[in-house]
Formats: C-alpha cells, structure tokens, sequence
C-alpha cells in the first residue's frame, strides 16, 4: 500500500492557520493594533470602509521595521516577542505568536509601508494570498501602515458567513474599546467610511472612559483602588442606578490585556448584592496587575481567556474591594457607629445650663364638688335648686311629650300640601348571578398562561408571547402606513448615549418617528423626546431604545430583513405583557381574541409558538 500521510502546503497550512486567527474583521483589527502598541506607538490610526470587507488599515508612529524584518513579519511562527519557552511565562507585549501577518496575507491583499526613525527610506511590500507580489523602496513617515483589502477574497464560504455591516461594525468597535481602555497613554483615531467615529487623545483613564462612553459615563463612575502583595485594582465600577440590561460596560484587564472571566465577574456582582434589579447588570472598568509569571494566557487561541495560579485569592480581593468603594462613596447600605448630627444640642441651647422641671399642685382642688361651692351659700342653695328641677322634670314627664302628636299629624288642613316622594327602585343586573359566572370563558394559569375552552377541547396561550405578535402586527403597521398616534410628555425626557449607540438611533430615527416618538433635539451624546407612541409608559422608553439598540447590533440578516421589522420586534419585545403579571378576566379574553384577529396569530415575532390546543382525546389519554 501506499502512504497516505503527507505534508501540506504553505498556503494551505497558513488557510488553516488564518482560519483560528482571523474570524472576521475584528479579529484583523485587533492584531493590528495590539502591533501597533508593541511598536510603541503613542499616536495610532484605525481605517474602515464597509466594516473591514474591504478595507482594514492601521497607521501608527511607532520605531518601524528594516527591510528585512518587513519580509520576515510574514513568515509563520517569525516573531520578536519571544526566544525560549521559558519567555513564554514572562510576557509583558500582545502580539508573541508569529502568526497574525503570515494569517492575515493568506486570505487578502496586504499592503505594508514601514520605515524607522533613522532611515531615510521605507519599505513597500504587496502580498496576496500569501505571494509576494513586490518589495520596494518608498517614501513614507515614520512607523508602519498596514493596509488589508479584500478579506477572504480566496475563501468565498467564509466570506459568505459574515454578518451585515452593522454587525461586523459592532464587533470592530468592541475590539477598539478594549484596545483604547487598556491604553489611555495612547491616542487613537477611528474612521468608518469617510467618517470619524472616535478621536480619543492623551489622556488619563476617568478621561478615556467619558470619552468612549459619553460625557454622561462621569457622574456614575465609582472609583476602586486596592494594592496587595498579590493584587493591584485601579478603574472604577458604574452606581447600581445606571445598570443595563446588556454587559456592554463590562470590562477586565489584566496586566493591560483584555479579558472574560466569569468567575471574576461572579465577584463584582456579590459586591453588587442587592443594590441591582433582576435582569440588570453592572458597569465595571477594571484595572487588574498581576505578577506575569502567576497567569496562563496561552490557555484560548484569541488570548481573551486567563488562567491565574490562585483565583480564590484574586475573587475575595476584587470582591472585597468593590464592596469598599461603593460603601465609601454612600453608593451602598453601611453600618455606622457614630452619633448622628441630629442627636446634637441645638447651637441656642448649647451654653446653658439645665434646669430642673418643677410641678405645681393645687391641693384645694375636690373634684366632687358642686360647680357652685366656691360661690356663697345663696348662690350655691339656688344652683342646687335650679339644676334638681332641670334634671327631674323630663325624667318624670317624658311621655307627656307625646300626647295629641298622632292626632296632629293626621288631621288635613285646606292649606296643606301634599308631598309625594319617589319610590326607590332596586337596580337588577341584567344577567343572574349563574349565567354571569359560566361567562368566564377564560381563566389564569400560574399568571403566565391563559386557558380557554374549544368545542374540540382546551386552549392554552402563552400572554407574553401572543401580546408580542399583536404589538408587533400593530407597530409594523403604523410603521408601513407612516401613521402613528403620539402622546407628547409634560416634561421633555433626555437620554445619553455613546458615539455607537447615537449612529444606530441616529439611522432608525425616521422610524421610530412613524411609531410614535417625537424627536425635539438629536446632539452628539444625547437626545431628547417629547413625545412616545400612545400606550408607552415614560419609564420605559430608556428600556426599549436600549434593547432596540441591543437587537440591532446582533440581528443576523436575512431575506427579510428591514430596519422596520426589526423595530417592530424590538417594541414589541419590550412592552408586551410579561409572565407573572395577573391579568383580570376582560383582558384575557381581549388578549384572546386581539391574538386571533391577527394575520400570523400562530408564532410569535421570534418564530415561537404562542399557544397549543389539547383535545378531548389528548386529555382522554391522561387518565387511562
């Protein structure tokens, strides 16, 4: 027989290799700037054009490459991070593993132009699926542009697995606001066709949160600050009044690198123990230093997972910590020992002496006495009299009071007149109390689902998600014909958004004007309303521009896709009734019937079914 085993080759090697380094186009920008950062860039720029598809270009001013390091970058496993295993355990830069260019150029057009300060030329080199299209000698600023067009232009399938752009925009964002928290001594750039998204500069860390989050982010942060043997924290934690409903605000760093850790996220909300409503989450922007040599990061190919040596210890420092900060700063319920300023003297009274109360008695008082006995004799004899007689006459002559009184009142006289009263009639209800209670068609199960009888058998709806597919019909209908009713609010409602999350509303604005919402003012980081879709609390309208911005930046795109649809969804995800929320028998039986007078009233907007019908057979079964 013949061997079957044989070696691959390079570019079908470096495909595969690409295939665990490059995901999508965030996973290019990350690569890139965590280069850029170990180049010792201070001043670093992030190009975009239609969400990395076909432009991904980073431009930094750091110390640059020769000619031949330029060449060499985009070997495999060619790196100048580490020369031993043992550095492996002791690394202190981002990028170690000598396979992100050589990945990057096997599945797309790369253009590297580098040059070091003492140079007086630059390097050139093209590079397309892992080919050497040219190297040569250039004029160009100090540092490196990287330039990489046309991603997965050799890999069709994979193409074809990325998201909308809103999506692949979302998690190119995500990737700088990992890469700008973790370096606030760097300033960054960030253009997404044409357009600047984020322009951060110099700066220190409470000034590069603001920045990324919004100038609101200030007034909720929570400064933490702990320094052990084992553990330095520095950042700060958002106020338990400010959470969300996402983890968008979420964010660890260890030595400087980003990270998820369930465990250590498990901490902050123990610190967070009840200060945080069900469903919400906190912000955190923490700052983690550890030793190097007591971490595993090479545990997770994209380098987002750690392993720490004690995690017990890290948990109840970061814990501790937390819980600190938000009882130092009268964010949580403390237990104070000291004399409140309440109990004090007033400051009238503090130099006086006290004195003691005195009691004053009158002992001559009888309270037995005749009201008179002060007065003379006379008088007195004259009280005694007068009361006696006014007391014991009605007593002895009472029923005198009565006589000739029928007689009277019977006798008509020519000047009387007749008085006619109406008769009061007693109200019936129209039904008996039997027909009114075999009314009840419906009834209530456990205030998450709603029972009614069919001819064949029983009915059981789901009142969460059958109230979703009528929101959802009706939203979508106002949104088509462009007619909707709006309410307008006593007081203007201004929100705060990040740069992001202002882009997405700023693109469905229109339509959420068709829906309802009266848009009075739309600035840089806030907005204000005057006015919601009749029906919509105020208290909820923070909620639904949330979970619409939520929903937007992770819908997956489909045939049918529309910013309307998807709207729709969102509103109605939002406001429908929610399981555990009792219902009285008139509004089940509406929600009923407004659930069947719809077009699709089998699913929900999610494709979920909203109600199942059990027949007398089914049931039948059960007890045999």
């Amino acid at each position: 027989m013949t061997d079957i085993i044989q070696l691959l080759p390079d570019h079908v090697a470096n495909q595969i290799a690409a295939g665990e380094v490059v995901q999508r186009p965030a996973s290019v920008v990350k690569e890139l700037l965590e280069n850029a950062i170990d180049a010792g860039a201070d001043d670093i720029k992030l190009i975009i054009k239609e969400a990395g598809k076909t432009l991904v270009q980073v431009i930094d001013n750091g110390k640059g490459m020769s000619v031949t390091d330029a060449r060499l970058s985009f070997e495999r496993h060619a790196t100048s991070k580490i020369k031993s295993a043992e550095d492996l355990f002791q690394l202190n830069t981002k990028g170690f593993r000598g396979e992100a260019l050589a990945s990057i150029a096997a599945i797309a057009h790369v253009e590297l132009k580098t040059k070091r300060p003492d140079d007086e030329l630059g390097t050139a080199i093209e590079i397309e699926g892992s080919v050497v299209k040219s190297q040569e000698v250039t004029v160009t600023p100090t540092g490196t542009s990287v330039a990489v067009k046309n991603l997965f232009f050799n890999i069709p399938a994979r193409r074809n697995f990325l998201k909308s752009d809103t999506v692949e925009l979302r998690h190119i964002t995500d990737e700088f606001h990992r890469v700008a928290l973790a370096h606030p001594g760097i300033a960054f750039a960030f253009y997404h066709n044409g357009s600047e998204l984020f322009n951060v500069p110099n700066e220190n860390y409470r000034q590069r949160v603001v920045h990324i989050f919004g100038n609101k982010t200030n007034e909720r942060l929570v400064p933490v600050e702990e320094d052990t043997e084992v553990l330095k924290i520095s950042g700060f934690v958002g106020k338990p009044e400010y959470s969300k409903k996402t983890r968008s605000e979420q964010f660890f760093f260890v030595n400087q690198r980003f990270i998820k850790s369930p465990y250590l996220n498990h901490a902050i909300s123990a610190a967070f123990e009840g200060l945080l409503k069900d469903g919400y989450h906190a912000s955190y922007f923490l700052n983690l230093t550890v030793d190097p040599k007591t971490i595993d990061i090479n545990i997770h190919p994209t380098k987002t997972e750690i392993k720490f040596d004690d995690e017990h210890t890290l948990y109840a420092i970061l814990r501790s910590a937390v819980k600190h900060s938000l009882g130092q700063f009268n964010i949580a319920p403390v237990l104070d020992f000291e004399q409140q300023s309440s109990f004090d003297t007033p400051y009238s009274y503090k130099d006086k002496a006290g004195k003691v109360p005195t009691i004053e008695v009158d002992r001559s008082f009888n309270p037995f006495a005749d009201e008179g006995s002060s007065s003379g004799s006379s008088s007195s004899s004259k009280s005694t009299s007068t009361t006696t007689s006014f007391k014991t006459a009605p007593a002895a002559n009472w029923e005198s009071l009565y006589v000739g009184l029928e007689s009277k009142s019977n006798t008509k006289h020519d000047n009387d007149v007749e008085l006619s009263f109406e008769k009061e009639y007693k109200t019936e209800t129209i039904f008996s109390d039997a027909s009114v209670e075999t009314s009840k068609t419906t009834f209530q199960l456990q205030q998450k689902y709603i029972v009614s009888t069919l001819k064949s058998g029983m009915l059981i709806v789901d009142q969460n998600r059958a109230h979703q597919r009528v929101l959802y019909e009706s939203f979508l209908k106002h949104i088509t014909i462009k007619e909707a009713t709006s309410q307008q609010l006593l007081f203007p409602l201004q929100l705060s958004f990040t740069p992001n999350e202002m882009n997405i509303i700023s693109g469905l604005k229109e339509d959420l004007e068709h829906t309802g919402f009266v848009f009075s003012n739309v600035k840089e980081d806030t907005i204000t309303i005057t006015g919601v879709p009749v029906g919509v609390p105020e208290s909820e309208v923070s909620i639904i521009l949330e979970q619409l911005i939520s929903d937007v930046e992770n819908d997956v795109p489909d045939a049918s896709f529309s910013a309307a649809d998807l709207l729709a969804k969102s509103m109605a995800k939002s406001l429908a009734i929610k399981n555990g929320q009792t219902l009285n028998n008139t509004e089940q039986e509406h929600l009923v019937n407004s659930l069947f007078a719809c077009k699709e009233p089998n699913i929900s907007p999610a494709n979920r079914p909203t109600f199942i019908t059990m027949s007398t057979d089914d049931i039948e079964k059960k007890f045999m």
